[in-house]
């Protein structure tokens, strides 16, 4: 069974659960917030040039220190 198949088995059955919920007096509110879509952040090339030069600083630093 495929992955989005399971999933939509569980949904029913949540459904299910809720009706019968709803029946024995329980009330059941369920609101989703919608998913917050973030902006993706860019780097440049100068900060990732940077962030490589330290790296590899941070590494030589290491392996002298096993020397």
């Amino acid at each position: 069974m495929s992955i989005e198949g399971i999933v939509q088995e569980v949904r029913a059955e949540i459904g299910r659960l809720q009706q019968v919920l709803a029946l024995l007096g329980g009330t059941v509110h369920v609101q989703r917030k919608p998913a917050k879509v973030r902006a993706k952040r860019h780097m440049s090339a100068a900060g990732r040039k940077r962030i490589a030069a330290a790296q590899r600083a941070r590494w030589a630093k290491v392996r002298a220190a096993k020397k």
